[in-house]
Protein backbone atom coordinates (compact mmCIF):
# COMPACT_ATOMS: atom_id res chain seq x y z
CA UNK A 1 0.00 0.00 0.00
CA UNK A 2 1.32 3.74 -1.09
CA UNK A 3 2.25 5.99 2.14
CA UNK A 4 -0.19 8.71 1.89
CA UNK A 5 2.32 11.65 2.13
CA UNK A 6 1.70 14.83 3.95
CA UNK A 7 2.64 17.21 0.99
CA UNK A 8 1.45 15.95 -2.52
CA UNK A 9 3.87 16.17 -5.35
CA UNK A 10 2.68 19.42 -6.91
CA UNK A 11 3.50 21.34 -3.38
CA UNK A 12 7.06 20.20 -3.80
CA UNK A 13 8.94 23.29 -4.64
CA UNK A 14 12.87 23.25 -6.00
CA UNK A 15 14.36 24.53 -3.01
CA UNK A 16 17.69 22.23 -3.22
CA UNK A 17 19.19 21.51 -6.27
CA UNK A 18 21.99 18.14 -6.82
CA UNK A 19 21.26 17.30 -3.01
CA UNK A 20 20.89 13.72 -3.70
CA UNK A 21 18.76 11.33 -1.94
CA UNK A 22 17.97 10.87 1.78
CA UNK A 23 16.33 8.33 4.17
CA UNK A 24 13.65 10.38 6.76
CA UNK A 25 11.04 8.99 8.74
CA UNK A 26 7.21 8.48 8.09
CA UNK A 27 6.68 10.51 11.17
CA UNK A 28 8.12 13.66 8.90
CA UNK A 29 6.88 13.13 5.65
CA UNK A 30 3.29 11.31 6.68
CA UNK A 31 2.33 12.25 9.98
CA UNK A 32 3.50 16.08 9.24
CA UNK A 33 6.37 16.32 12.48
CA UNK A 34 9.44 18.55 11.56
CA UNK A 35 13.01 17.84 11.44
CA UNK A 36 14.30 17.69 14.98
CA UNK A 37 17.13 15.67 14.37
CA UNK A 38 19.81 14.94 11.49
CA UNK A 39 22.46 13.06 10.50
CA UNK A 40 24.76 12.17 7.86
CA UNK A 41 26.23 9.21 7.48
CA UNK A 42 28.48 7.73 4.07
CA UNK A 43 26.19 7.22 1.51
CA UNK A 44 24.89 3.26 0.28
CA UNK A 45 25.33 4.28 -3.20
CA UNK A 46 25.77 7.06 -5.59
CA UNK A 47 21.96 8.55 -5.11
CA UNK A 48 22.62 8.46 -1.32
CA UNK A 49 23.62 11.74 0.26
CA UNK A 50 24.24 10.09 3.43
CA UNK A 51 21.80 12.88 5.03
CA UNK A 52 19.21 11.09 7.78
CA UNK A 53 16.49 12.69 9.03
CA UNK A 54 14.27 12.09 11.86
CA UNK A 55 11.46 13.94 14.03
CA UNK A 56 12.56 13.08 17.62
CA UNK A 57 9.59 10.89 18.01
CA UNK A 58 11.33 7.80 16.85
CA UNK A 59 11.47 5.17 19.19
CA UNK A 60 13.96 1.96 18.83
CA UNK A 61 11.49 -0.77 17.67
CA UNK A 62 9.87 2.42 15.37
CA UNK A 63 13.33 2.46 13.54
CA UNK A 64 13.80 -1.13 13.14
CA UNK A 65 10.82 -1.28 11.42
CA UNK A 66 11.82 -0.70 7.46
CA UNK A 67 8.78 0.44 6.79
CA UNK A 68 8.76 3.16 8.61
CA UNK A 69 11.35 4.98 6.81
CA UNK A 70 11.79 5.46 2.60
CA UNK A 71 14.68 7.31 0.34
CA UNK A 72 13.56 10.32 -1.08
CA UNK A 73 15.17 13.37 -2.89
CA UNK A 74 16.63 15.95 -0.18
CA UNK A 75 14.53 18.81 -1.81
CA UNK A 76 11.71 16.50 -0.67
CA UNK A 77 12.73 17.03 3.34
CA UNK A 78 13.53 20.76 2.58
CA UNK A 79 10.52 21.06 1.53
CA UNK A 80 8.93 19.74 4.53
CA UNK A 81 11.58 21.33 6.44
CA UNK A 82 13.25 24.67 4.99
CA UNK A 83 15.59 24.77 8.30
CA UNK A 84 17.78 21.97 7.30
CA UNK A 85 18.61 23.30 4.42
CA UNK A 86 21.15 25.66 5.66
CA UNK A 87 23.66 22.52 6.76
CA UNK A 88 23.08 20.42 4.36
CA UNK A 89 27.27 21.09 3.29
CA UNK A 90 28.39 19.46 6.31
CA UNK A 91 30.54 16.74 6.13
CA UNK A 92 29.63 12.69 6.66
CA UNK A 93 29.67 12.56 10.48
CA UNK A 94 27.81 15.62 11.39
CA UNK A 95 24.77 15.84 13.25
CA UNK A 96 22.13 18.41 14.38
CA UNK A 97 19.55 18.77 16.55
CA UNK A 98 16.58 21.04 17.50
CA UNK A 99 15.93 21.14 21.62
CA UNK A 100 11.72 22.05 20.34
CA UNK A 101 10.43 22.56 16.97
CA UNK A 102 10.47 26.08 16.79
CA UNK A 103 14.03 26.32 17.77
CA UNK A 104 17.37 26.55 15.70
CA UNK A 105 19.40 23.37 14.88
CA UNK A 106 22.68 22.98 16.89
CA UNK A 107 25.18 20.94 16.23
CA UNK A 108 25.70 17.81 18.17
CA UNK A 109 29.56 17.07 19.21
CA UNK A 110 29.46 13.79 21.31
CA UNK A 111 26.98 12.04 18.39
CA UNK A 112 28.42 8.79 16.98
CA UNK A 113 25.85 6.72 14.81
CA UNK A 114 25.11 2.74 15.84
CA UNK A 115 27.38 0.02 14.62
CA UNK A 116 25.51 -2.62 13.22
Amino acid sequence: MAKKLKLSADAIKPLVTDGGGCIATDRITVEGYPVRFMYREAPVNSTDSGWRFLSGFESDAYMEEPGNQSFYEVNTIANYDQSIIAFLDAPVGSAFEKAEPTSSFEEVKDWEPDED
